[in-house]
């Protein structure tokens, strides 16, 4: 006999009807915070002490989700977007909030979370690093869609929480050369033959050059090709290609290699499409430079430099004498830095591939160190930290991007003997709820 069971109904997404709330404070992740019923309620959109309208999104046991549908007392804060595509485009979440209350904020959340997992506070809080809020990012990936209906290619950014691709035709928050650059390659693209094959469009404003990089799904046609080179030389572009398999192959520009540098020194860190760098270049010179500061290496010192990609803090580190060994889980990186130290004449400086998840206890570059900085991607460095009880320096920089995992990792630095002694936080993406951070401990005596 045929059993018949009628679905129950998914409660957790129920719409609610709407709502009144006063919002009290933000989350680490830029979302106001209310309550309703005795729970929780985050609210993208909403800023500290407005009055606002809602819409229940999402409700689970301990917390819910709402949607802003109409602010009905503003903040003081509260801004008005300067991007026309702010709405729509998932690029940016913060515009909404003035510079000034964005930074402070982050720098709150930042001790607020150290403070809470942790269960210690900085000796000293250190002036956040920041520069202009705007035209800061030097590298951005832009996605595309081909409507196979219209055969139109959209240039853009994804929607918040979605697959959508927003059509743009600048971001403020992009250098302005390659902002100004969007409009003219999204005609470009839908002039080819062949943009149904196109994927995702890297941006990238190095110091000898701008870099465009089509990844494409399969082989162009020579005529486009061709045009994609013209195009290149005469925007005096370096214009790529790569394929499915990550290789590369230039169109215009003449082979050159992207590469950045930094004031103070003559070295030059090149790069390839794929590598990771950071996309805040003046940012990231001031917090290389504390970073060099606050560790203060000595030429007869031995550095450590875990997920040390291609040599961002590396090669700085070894400027003045210093041994450095750099760590990373990236062969391709690896290699990369062990060039850039080379056309630096850094002779003690060299580079480990490792994957620095794992068990290191028989690394060969494991052993007794002086200093240490850890630079890791936004899921930490909880497994490398285990490591301090052999490595045990006296001094260690963690740079992080994702201060959630920099509160988890520190509560493992703490119960090894550390202190923590400087906290910062860098405004390495303006605009954005993301924050990058700097903590300095120091090995009790």
């Amino acid at each position: 006999m045929a059993q018949f069971f009628k679905a129950k109904p998914n409660r957790s997404k129920q719409l609610s009807s709407k709502l009144s709330l006063n919002v009290t404070q933000l989350d680490h992740l830029g979302a106001g915070i209310a309550h309703h019923q005795g729970k929780i309620v985050f609210i993208n959109g909403a800023l500290p002490g407005e009055t606002v309208q809602v819409q229940l999104t999402e409700q689970k046991k301990k917390f819910s989700r709402a949607k802003l549908l109409k602010v009905e007392t503003a903040s003081s804060e509260r801004v008005a977007p300067l991007c026309v595509h702010y709405e729509k485009c998932g690029g940016c979440d913060l515009q909404h909030l003035n510079v000034e209350s964005q930074r402070a904020h982050k720098a709150k959340a930042l001790q607020e979370l150290v403070a809470k997992f942790a269960q210690t506070t900085a000796s000293q809080v250190c002036e956040t690093l920041s520069d202009s809020p705007w035209h800061y990012r030097r590298r951005a990936r832009l996605a595309t869609w081909f409507d196979k209906k219209t055969k139109h290619i959209s240039l853009g950014f994804r929607a918040n929480s979605s697959s959508d691709v927003v059509e743009i035709q600048s971001c403020i928050v992009l250098a302005k050369p390659l902002s100004a650059l969007i409009p003219e390659l999204a005609f470009l693209l839908n002039q080819l033959s062949g943009k149904n094959a196109l994927g995702h469009v890297e941006l990238t404003l190095a110091d000898n050059g701008i870099f465009v990089v089509l990844r494409v799904t399969k082989a162009l046609s020579d005529k486009d090709r061709q045009r994609l080179a013209e195009f290149g030389e005469s925007h005096t572009l370096n214009m790529l290609l790569q394929n499915d398999d990550g290789n590369t192959e230039h169109l215009s520009g003449h082979g050159q290699q992207p590469f950045y540098g930094f004031n103070d020194s003559d070295a030059e860190l090149k790069f390839s499409a794929g590598n990771f760098i950071q996309v805040n270049a003046s940012v990231n010179q001031a917090m290389v430079k504390q970073a060099v500061d606050w560790l203060a290496p000595q030429a007869d010192e031995r550095v450590l430099d875990l997920f040390c990609g291609i040599g961002n803090f590396s090669l700085p580190l070894a400027k003045d004498g210093a041994e450095v060994i750099g760590v990373e889980g990236v062969p391709a990186m690896v290699e990369q830095a062990t060039i850039n130290a080379k056309g630096a004449a850094l002779d003690k400086v060299s580079f480990y591939h490792a994957d620095l998840s794992a068990d290191l206890s028989q690394q060969p570059w494991l052993g007794k160190v002086d200093k240490m900085l850890i630079d890791p991607a936004r899921a930490g460095a909880y497994e490398s930290m285990l490591s301090l009880k052999k490595l045990k320096p006296q001094a260690l920089v963690y740079v992080s991007c994702n201060p959630a995992s920099l509160a988890r990792d520190s509560e493992v630095i703490l119960k090894q003997g550390y202190t923590l002694k400087k906290i910062a936080m860098v405004d390495m993406f303006p605009q954005t709820h993301h924050l990058e951070s700097m903590a300095l401990f120091e090995l009790g005596k």
